[in-house]
């Protein structure tokens, strides 16, 4: 009886029939009540989302996987320093942490939400160093900006570890098989021996009278001391925090030689829980710096005013006359998408071809390919075998040894030659993610360049080459790639929280108004969806409802960080400086490395004129992603405002090589120039600025204001009223009115200008 319902549980939980194998689970463990039992019922409980039914059964056990289950049961509902202390007990502070490399990887995200880097750090590199293949591990040490070079992660000794996990696994699955044969039989021919061998089962595992309690007694509200950071986390109760919404980490694959935990039901298909790290360009927004006042509020306000810190029309017509971009390799970027996957849509016929590939004749209705050659695949598959000495490869391929892999036994050589195929494709993957999460784009565009296109036209890869071209300030291609991704993977809502983004820099209301409501017919219950709605109520200039949106992304998942910092964003504009900034400390909490909350902390301080904290904080965004031109060029005005004149001009120097398109910083050093005295220079600079930003009323403005100072009024008089022409705000028209009718007035009225 218990072989037959243990193997029904299992059958309903390969169909998804969760309510079935719940229900059958049940009858199970009232029946056999073993420790054994209550794992596959907590196990059930969590593929059904139900985290806190898990807790509550497994709470007190003892055994290995069911400390695992436990852990994960209280990750999900935030409950951290219990899972903590499920998977390291105090009594045991050096005892083994259950099922390996997943266990290693479960601790690494707590020691990570709760601030304590080193050791996620150190759990993240072990859970790999005993899985290679657990790619999240990986993940995670790059968004915490701690990953090596994926070609040593997943290198020779990765090959190596591989097929011995492999070679354990077929001798420890033939085990496996024999015990379950001679069980079998055993329990065929002899029905009487069934009970004896079942009480003692039970009698290895819980005692009987032990089992209610783990059903009434561990109703009871868990001790949640936890570290002196800990009060940074509020730990909701098991029932309240269900409302959280966080799918559990992967338990990825981890092979124990020893065969135990038979009846262990394999949830590698549960969601995962992963922080988005994804990066955003900075909001922007104009700020009243003291004596360097704004002219025009177009210059700023309209332009960009969020996540993004470009000027008016940079985002728009001066882009849209560069539609593609050269890209540093001399490859136009237009090439780097393609259309050769096997979809039935007649927009993916043109095919272009990407650096060190050529196909031909492709049909794609039928999806056949005739490939002249794929040098991608060829170079990857080479540099694979060959980077791999022979001696220690050869040695684990001896004897003609065949090991089970997904149900089918092959050949040791095989198993080389496979997870050679894999590390190789993870090493192009790997390194392509690490150099993004440095803020190194263009780079990462060329690493994913290197994929085969099979692999670059995924969703996934897609999604990440339009993470690049955002950072890049790159709009239009941005907004192509996730396109393609979407178009690929109509159902994938990776990254599109970004692609909200660039259609709201874009000023795409249309656009931006149709995907949100597909991502919220799509998937009600995914923070992403929120976000594309209130980006596309902020676009309408609706905070209020746009910071609501955001809200309900936050409530879906606290531990989305983007989701802090665009309420953050919205608090701001509501001139709610004290919420902007919890938001973006609650950003920090979660991902230190989310540059866009020390950006945003650094904008309210500037706009507060606490110019050291400004500059703090713009300093820790530099240092994070030292190659952005609006970072750049903020930080410099907030050195101007301490008076660190020269500093100031050198980051306005580095912030304009960094981008040639952005005005902003040309912008910002004419008026240090001009306030250090620098007529000639910052005229100077000013023309430049004029083939960049033509109709910017602000420019003109400034170059009226630079004549009026050298008096030389009638070129004054002509700028101030080019600047009129342009429209600027009803403000700035007021502004440069009076300086107008006061031009021949000394310059006691430079300040208000």
């Amino acid at each position: 009886m218990e072989a037959i319902l243990t193997d029904c549980v299992q059958n309903s939980l390969r169909h998804f029939m969760f309510k079935n194998a719940i229900f059958l689970c049940e009858r199970l463990c009232a029946e056999f009540p073993s420790e054994v039992n209550l794992q596959m019922l907590a196990s059930c409980y969590l593929q059904n989302n139900q985290a806190y039914s898990a807790y509550h059964i497994l709470k007190g056990t003892q055994t290995a996987q069911s400390r695992y289950l436990f852990a994960i049961s209280c990750f999900q509902m935030d409950l951290l320093k219990d899972a903590e202390t499920a998977l390291c007990p105090a009594n045991e502070p050096g005892g083994e942490i259950p099922n390996g490399a997943a266990g290693h990887y479960l601790l690494g995200l707590i020691y990570r939400y709760t601030d304590r880097k080193k050791s996620a750090i150190h759990h993240f590199r072990l859970a790999l160093s005993m899985d290679p293949l657990l790619w999240a591990a990986y993940e995670e040490l790059c968004v915490l900006g701690a990953a090596e070079e994926a070609t040593v992660v997943f290198g020779e000794a990765a090959a190596v570890c591989i097929h011995k996990q492999y070679l354990h696994h077929g001798v420890a699955s033939e085990n496996l098989h024999m015990s379950e044969d001679y069980n079998l039989v055993s329990s065929r021919n002899f029905g009487s021996e069934e009970v004896s061998l079942r009480q003692l089962k039970h009698t290895q595992g819980n005692n009987l009278r032990d089992i209610p309690g783990n059903y009434h007694g561990a109703a009871s509200q868990p001790q949640n001391g936890g570290p002196s950071n800990m009060s940074f986390y509020n730990t909701p109760s098991p029932m309240a925090s269900q409302l959280s919404g966080v799918a559990p980490p992967p338990l990825c694959r981890n092979v124990q030689p020893n065969g135990s935990n038979l009846y262990t039901v394999n949830t590698d298909g549960s969601p995962k829980s992963v922080v988005n790290s994804t990066i955003q360009a900075p909001r922007r927004k104009f700020v009243d710096e003291g004596k360097l006042r704004k002219i025009s509020g177009r210059l700023f306000a309209d332009s960009g005013p969020r996540r993004s810190t470009r000027l008016a029309g940079d985002a728009g017509a001066n882009i849209n006359a560069n539609t593609t971009t050269v890209a540093g390799n001399g490859i136009n970027s237009s090439s780097k998408y393609l259309g050769s996957s096997k979809l039935s849509s007649m927009a993916f016929r043109t095919v272009t071809v990407r650096k060190g590939q050529s196909w031909a004749n492709e049909n794609i209705e039928e999806g056949i390919k005739n490939e002249a050659f794929d040098d991608s695949r060829a170079n990857m598959a080479s540099s694979t075998t060959s980077s791999y000495p022979s001696g220690d490869i050869r040695s684990l391929d001896q004897d003609g040894a065949t090991v089970p892999v997904g149900g089918v036994v092959i050949s040791g050589s095989k198993v080389i030659s496979g997870a050679s195929e894999v590390l190789g494709l993870l090493r192009t993957l790997g390194e392509g993610y690490r150099l993004s999460c440095l803020y190194r784009c263009q780079d990462a565009l060329d690493a994913y360049l290197r994929l085969p296109h099979r692999h670059y036209n995924t969703s996934w890869v897609l999604s990440q080459v339009g993470k690049a071209h955002f950072e890049l300030v790159d709009y239009l291609e941005a907004d192509r790639a996730f396109s393609l991704a979407r178009r690929v993977s109509p159902y994938s809502l990776e990254g599109l929280d970004i692609y909200s983004t660039v259609l709201y820099h874009l000023k795409e209301d249309m656009k931006l108004s149709y995907l949100a409501q597909e991502l919220i017919s799509t998937d009600r219950l995914a923070p992403q969806s929120w976000c594309a709605m209130g980006n596309c109520y902020s676009l309408q200039k609706d905070h209020e409802t746009a910071l609501k949106n955001f809200q309900r992304a936050v409530q879906l998942n606290l531990r989305f960080a983007y989701a802090h910092t665009l309420c953050g964003h919205e608090y701001v504009a509501l001139e709610d400086f004290e919420n902007g900034i919890k938001s973006y400390q609650n950003a920090l909490r979660i991902d230190s490395r989310h540059y866009n909350a020390w950006y945003g902390l650094g904008m309210i301080f500037l706009r507060q004129e606490k110019f050291e904290f400004s500059e703090h904080h713009f300093g820790m965004a530099f240092q994070i992603n030292p190659r952005s031109s609006v970072i750049m060029s903020y930080l410099g005005t907030a050195l101007h405002a301490l008076k660190k004149s020269e500093d100031a001009i050198t980051m306005m120097d580095r912030a304009i090589l960094a981008d040639r398109k952005n005005p902003l910083p040309m912008y910002q050093k004419a008026n240090i120039l001009m306030s250090l005295e620098k007529f000639d220079d910052a005229l100077e600079v000013l023309e430049e600025l004029k083939e960049y930003a033509p109709r910017e009323s602000s420019v003109y403005a400034l170059m009226g204001k630079i004549y009026k100072r050298r008096n030389m009024h009638e070129k004054a008089i002509l700028h101030f009223g080019i600047a009129l022409d342009l429209k600027p705000s009803a403000t700035d028209v007021a502004t440069i009115k009076a300086a107008i009718e006061k031009l021949h007035v000394p310059d006691e009225l430079e300040d208000n200008l």
